[in-house]
């Protein structure tokens, strides 16, 4: 139910993002979806890619500082409240988000949210227990890809 998420410090400089965008593509590693948030000197580039071991070794025999982690990917109808409820579920359990970020399927019909909470396995049952759909990574590659 939990994904690989691969985290990236990047100095916040011109053309070390593309640089970063470029190994992978030249690798053939796909960015399924992504969030970059920054300082003055760097940032934090979290990804989900398809092959993570691959596309970690990679960065880092490329002299990128990457990180394995883990999210939950929630699956929901593309309408307003979806996210609303999801915290209101999360937050009756006591669970914290630590950081969101969100894209839509191809379709345009569904929106997956990306979800690091303070205590993953209780929001994994949390989740499970009000029938919201947590794609595994399978599933999220799947909707992808279209």
């Amino acid at each position: 139910m939990k994904l690989k998420q691969l985290s990236v410090f990047l100095e916040n400089k011109p053309g070390r993002l593309r640089e970063l965008c470029a190994l992978l593509a030249e690798n053939q590693i796909n960015i399924i979806t992504l969030s970059l948030a920054d300082t003055e000197q760097f940032g934090i580039l979290r990804l989900i890619v398809k092959d993570y071991d691959k596309a970690k070794t990679l960065l880092e025999s490329n002299g990128f500082v990457a990180k394995l982690t883990e999210v939950i990917a929630v699956e929901l109808d593309d309408q307003p409240g979806g996210l609303s409820e999801i915290l209101s579920i999360e937050e009756a359990s006591g669970i914290s988000v630590e950081y969101m970020y969100a894209f839509v399927i191809k379709s345009g019909e569904k929106a997956v949210l990306l979800f690091r909470f303070d205590d993953m396995d209780k929001a994994v049952a949390a989740l499970q227990q009000a029938n919201l759909p947590i794609l595994d990574s399978v599933e999220l590659y799947q909707r992808a890809e279209g």
